[in-house]
């Protein structure tokens, strides 16, 4: 279930990035009290956190192009 995060502006991917935090840390919680489904979605927003600041780094070091 992979996103389409390549044609979003710096505040949408800003806005992505704030998100994706921010149900880390509830999974987290709810990993901890032992309500958790699925673990395996803390990894997956993991990865969609990796490739927003990967995409940000390549916009910043003029890789490639908004």
């Amino acid at each position: 279930m992979k996103e389409k995060i390549e044609g979003l502006t710096e505040q949408e991917l800003t806005s992505q990035y704030n998100a994706a935090k921010e149900s880390i840390r509830k999974l987290r919680f709810q990993s901890v009290t032992g309500k958790l489904e699925n673990t395996k979605s803390i990894n997956n927003l993991k990865k969609k956190i990796a490739r927003i600041l990967t995409l940000r780094k390549e916009y910043e070091l003029g890789i490639k192009k908004r």
